[in-house]
């Protein structure tokens, strides 16, 4: 059944606009007395019925509601050194489908990409629409965002406010699956980028209270990682099953 996000439902009544509206009239061809599911950012579904449906305007009544079953029981925060080119679009399409809560980007030492402030906007919307057609697909039940960049040690403070933080380190000792028993509810992840941290930023990490951790022997390119990362600790928290 065709899935939107929407954040006007009311009254048993919702009213989809603009792309969504164009998508179901031209793209899906859809007519009055059809069912579609609504999603209302928040972890509720809604089955509802066409009443009108134009290219400018899709009216539908509420028939029954519940809560989503497709979310996941962690949220889960990846923090992601700015990698190159479309790397970071890989990225969030891949981890909204595996289930990520939020993405930061962040500016670390060997990061090689440093778009300007006007590039970084543009390609922050770009990341978004990304995430938003991911969560569509993947018939997410809430919307994750690709948040502004943040510098280094402000996101290894903000991590710290989840039940686990990990930064992902290629000389750390201490296997994922370890780290992951004091998780209940929440979790953040720190990935560098093509060339990894610097030895001072682990330092820096570690000394505020986030494990470093390693995905195996094996040294995983900076877009496979954070996948490898979410995908293990999807299984390992009951997500997967």
């Amino acid at each position: 059944m065709p899935r939107f996000f929407c954040n006007n439902i009311a009254g048993g009544k919702a009213v989809l606009t603009g792309e969504d509206a164009a998508h179901i009239a031209r793209s899906l061809r859809m007519q009055p007395g059809e069912h579609l599911t609504l999603c209302d950012l928040q972890g509720t579904d809604f089955d509802c019925v066409i009443d009108f449906v134009s290219p400018k305007e899709v009216f539908l009544t509420v028939v029954k509601s519940g809560p989503c079953t497709t979310e996941p029981s962690v949220f889960v925060r990846l923090y992601m050194a700015l990698p190159k080119a479309e790397k970071m679009e890989l990225i969030v399409q891949k981890a909204v489908e595996l289930g990520v809560g939020e993405i930061i980007p962040v500016m670390t030492h060997r990061c090689v990409s440093r778009p300007d402030e006007k590039s970084l906007a543009k390609k922050l919307e770009r990341w978004n629409r990304i995430a938003g057609e991911a969560a569509k697909q993947s018939m997410r039940g809430r919307l994750p965002q690709v948040r502004p960049l943040l510098p280094f040690r402000e996101a290894v403070q903000e991590m710290l406010k989840a039940d686990s933080a990990l930064l992902f380190y290629e000389r750390s000792t201490l296997p994922m699956q370890k780290a992951l028993g004091c998780i209940h509810t929440s979790a953040s992840m720190l990935v560098g980028a093509e060339g990894g941290f610097e030895e001072s930023e682990v330092a820096y990490a570690l000394e505020q209270g986030v494990e470093s951790v390693t995905l195996g022997p094996r040294i995983l390119r900076c877009e496979t990682a954070p996948l490898a990362a979410l995908s293990v600790l999807m299984y390992q928290t009951g997500n997967m099953d």
